[in-house]
């Protein structure tokens, strides 16, 4: 399944003052290393896939970590995210977090691709088969 690789350098204003990564702050990681995966897949920036699919989003509906090793500020880490599942509505995101090629953090997240209703809220709605052909593809 498609997968893809990003560096993130562990700024000041991630950590908290033990002076390692705040938790959440790794989850806001993993959104935008989300965001990136897709928009290499789609080959368009996400403000341009959300239109060009005619989608409200993608938000989540499950997700967890197993935290291993902490970093720190100044720590470069590598996010390897892919995809693991491809649902009728639905994907599944795994996340390792590498540092120093070893494994930080294993995390993974649940997305379902939605559109707005008639209400203004948002459901479901199938995954288009252009999109489950470029995030099957390796």
């Amino acid at each position: 399944m498609f997968t893809r690789t990003i560096k993130v350098e562990i700024q000041f204003g991630d950590c908290d003052p033990a002076g390692i990564v705040y938790y959440p702050n790794y989850f806001r990681f993993f959104d935008n290393a989300t965001a990136g995966l897709l928009s290499a897949a789609f080959a368009m920036h996400k403000r341009n896939w959300l239109e060009h699919f005619g989608i409200a989003g993608i938000p989540m509906v499950d997700t967890g970590a197993r935290f291993i090793k902490p970093s720190r500020f100044g720590d470069v880490v590598d996010i390897r995210s892919e995809i693991t599942e491809l649902g009728r509505s639905s994907f599944s995101v795994k996340h390792t977090v590498l540092r120093d090629g070893e494994v930080a953090i294993e995390a993974h997240e649940k997305r379902v691709w939605v559109v707005r209703d008639e209400q203004g809220g948002i459901r479901s709605a199938p995954l288009p088969d252009d999109v489950r052909q470029r995030l099957s593809a390796s």
